[in-house]
C-alpha cells in the first residue's frame, strides 16, 4: 500500500475543509431561507385585503389581531391607512355618535348608513357590522333578512351577533347563506336590562362554564371569530386556548388573540367612560377643544383670515 506524501495530504486537507465549508454554507442558507419564509408568513401587514380567513391564519401563526370601531368615512380612512386589521361598525354608535344611554335604540337603517360610510373608506381592513337589537333575536328569518340588507346595501364583509345558544338558529340561518358571522359573548350590551349592570361577567362557575360551552358552540356552528367582553382574564385565555377560531377581547386580558376598543374611547374623544381595561392613546377632547377655542379667538379678534388666507 502506497504512502501518501505531504503534498497529497495537503490536497486532501484542502478538499475536506472545502467540503465542510460548503456544507456549513448550505446549512446557513437553509436556516436563513426558513427564517425569511417564517417572517413572510407572519407579516400580515402586507396583506392587501384582510378577510375572515386572514384573521384565522393570524391566530394560527400567533399574530395578534387589532380591531377598532368606526362609524364614518373620514375616521375609517385614517384607521385603515394606519393598518388596522378589523373595523367594527358597532352598535356603540348609539352611544358615541347619537348620545343614547344604551345600544338598544339604534336601528337597522342607521347601522346600514354608518356601515356604508365606513366601507367607502376602506381598502384593507375587514369590515364587520353589528346586527342591532331587535334585528335577529327570536326569529331566524328576520335575522337573515336583516343581514341581507346590511351586506347588499353597505358592502360590508361580515356581521356580528351577541349571544350563544339563545341565538343559535339565527346564526345557523345567516351562515347557511354564506355570510361570515362573528360571535360576541360575556358582557353583551344589548342585554343590559337583563343583566342590570355593566360589571364583569362570568365570575361564577356556572356562568363561566356556560360561556365556554357557548364559545365551543359558536365555533362548531361556523363563526369565524368571537369577541369576549369584560370577563376574567384567566377565563378568556382558557377559551382562546380551547377553540381554534380567533378570540378578540375587550376587557378580557392579554391571553386572547386580539383586542378591540371603541375608537372614541381610545383616542380620548369622550372623557366620561373610564373602565379599567381602557388605555387612552390620545386626549383628543382637549386637543380639539383647544383648537376650536383658538379659532373662536382668531375670528373674534379679526386675525382670521389674514391677508395670506384670502383671495
Amino acid at each position: 500500500m502506497r504512502c501518501i506524501n505531504g503534498a497529497e495530504k495537503a490536497s486532501l486537507l484542502v478538499i475536506l475543509v472545502s467540503c465542510l465549508l460548503a456544507n456549513q454554507i448550505i446549512l446557513n442558507f437553509r436556516a436563513l431561507f426558513n427564517k425569511l419564509m417564517s417572517i413572510a408568513q407572519n407579516d400580515f401587514s402586507q396583506v392587501k385585503r384582510v378577510t375572515s380567513h386572514t384573521i384565522q391564519e393570524m391566530k394560527q401563526n400567533g399574530v395578534k389581531i387589532s380591531m377598532l370601531t368606526a362609524y364614518d368615512f373620514s375616521m375609517a380612512k385614517i384607521l385603515d391607512d394606519a393598518g388596522i386589521d378589523v373595523l367594527l361598525v358597532g352598535d356603540s354608535a348609539s352611544n358615541v355618535m347619537a348620545g343614547h344611554e344604551t345600544t338598544l335604540p339604534i336601528t337597522l337603517d342607521q347601522m346600514i348608513y354608518h356601515a356604508t360610510s365606513v366601507v367607502r373608506a376602506v381598502q384593507r381592513a375587514l369590515v364587520v357590522v353589528d346586527l342591532p337589537f331587535g334585528s335577529y333575536q327570536g326569529n331566524s328569518k328576520t335575522a337573515l333578512d336583516s343581514t341581507f340588507r346590511i351586506m347588499k346595501e353597505s358592502g360590508a364583509h361580515a356581521v356580528k351577533v351577541e349571544g350563544g345558544k339563545v341565538v343559535k338558529e339565527s346564526i345557523e340561518r345567516i351562515l347557511s347563506a354564506g355570510i361570515p358571522v362573528m360571535g360576541h359573548l360575556g358582557l353583551t350590551p344589548q342585554s343590559i336590562y337583563k343583566f342590570g349592570t355593566y360589571t364583569v361577567r362570568a365570575t361564577e362557575d356556572l356562568e363561566a362554564q356556560r360561556l365556554q360551552d357557548d364559545a365551543k358552540l359558536l365555533e362548531s356552528l361556523g363563526c369565524f371569530a368571537i369577541v369576549l367582553e369584560k370577563i376574567p382574564a384567566d377565563l378568556a385565555a382558557k377559551v382562546a386556548k380551547h377553540v381554534d377560531i380567533p378570540i378578540i377581547g375587550i376587557g378580557a386580558g392579554n391571553g386572547v388573540d386580539g383586542q378591540v376598543l371603541v375608537m372614541h374611547d381610545m383616542l380620548g374623544i369622550n372623557k366620561e367612560f373610564k373602565p379599567r381595561f381602557l388605555r387612552r392613546y390620545r386626549n383628543l377632547y382637549d386637543e380639539i377643544k383647544g383648537g376650536v377655542e383658538e379659532y373662536i379667538n382668531d375670528v373674534k379678534s379679526g386675525d382670521f383670515p389674514n391677508s395670506k388666507e384670502q383671495y
